[in-house]
């Protein structure tokens, strides 16, 4: 899977509703230079494929300057990033956008561990858990999974997002939710015993397709990554939301961690702005 996508249309408005539909951007504008640049990315989720390389470990070390720190991608792992302190909790719906390159503290005025671009499946945002003064929380995209940092919130733009996406891995169901109220829901394949989806709070990532592939039109990585495998197929493990040709393994653990969801449940969650949060529990 290796095709790379535009960014979410959320507003840029402070506590606006998220912006126009995805779905033009992911189902037309994703060819061409897009295309390109997906493959040269290498991207590779949960569906087939041997073993790649790891993904690259860094550590912050005492770097102060945004250009001297680790990115915080989903290639990487930021060594001394806090945890997420509710995995189940739900936000109210906050995101943000870095608008210029800016270092991740652990902390409020706290040690510099690692720096976020602006982009990376398109532009980046995330979800924010915390606030205050002059900071946000936000869940990291980057290993370890679940881990959070603290961004200065002079360097981001905001919006919200109506929607949570819960996963419930005992009844391997989807549900989407909407201004608190679920609006849709759908059985769903899960990971396998040997290699399960992950639980905890997670959002989505991003977007892309891939013409080398045909099981899913567009895939949706997440910002959490597999806990059992350190990369697959040539990427860096992380978790997605895709769909399937045939409807036999939805209700069933059956993937190697991602979550594969019918047709008409993809067309839906890909009008979902980025940075919404996903919760995947046990239930």
């Amino acid at each position: 899977m290796t095709q790379h996508s535009a960014p979410p249309e959320a507003a840029q408005s402070r506590g606006s509703a998220p912006g126009p539909s995805r779905r033009g951007l992911l189902y037309g504008a994703v060819v061409g230079a897009v295309v390109i640049f997906a493959v040269v990315l290498g991207f590779t989720f949960f569906s087939g494929g041997g073993a790649g390389t790891d993904p690259s470990s860094v550590a912050a070390g005492e770097a102060n300057a945004p250009g001297e720190l680790p990115v915080s991608s989903t290639y990487t792992t930021v060594e001394g990033a806090p945890a997420d302190p509710d995995p189940a909790g739900r936000t109210d719906g906050l995101v943000v956008h870095p608008v210029r390159e800016t270092p991740v503290h652990d902390a409020p005025d706290g040690r510099a561990i690692a720096r976020m671009e602006t982009t990376q499946f398109g532009d980046t945002w995330l979800p924010v858990l915390a606030e205050q003064p002059g900071w946000v929380q936000v869940l990291l995209p980057s290993r370890p999974s679940s881990s959070t940092g603290w961004i200065r919130a002079d360097d981001v733009e905001r919006a919200r997002t109506p929607y949570v996406i819960q996963v419930h891995l005992g009844s391997k169901t989807l549900e989407l939710v909407r201004d608190g109220d679920v609006a849709e829901q759908w059985s769903i394949g899960i990971g396998k015993e040997e290699t399960p989806t992950p639980t905890g709070r997670t959002f989505l990532l991003g977007a892309f397709a891939d013409e080398n592939q045909n099981y899913s039109p567009v895939i949706l990585p997440l910002g959490t990554h597999s806990p059992t495998h350190d990369t697959y197929g040539g990427g860096p493990g992380t978790v997605a939301i895709h769909t399937w040709p045939s409807d036999d393994v939805f209700g069933a653990a059956i993937s190697d961690g991602c979550i594969r969801v019918p047709q008409d449940a993809l067309d839906q969650l890909a009008e979902v702005p980025l940075g919404t949060l996903v919760i995947i529990d046990q239930d």
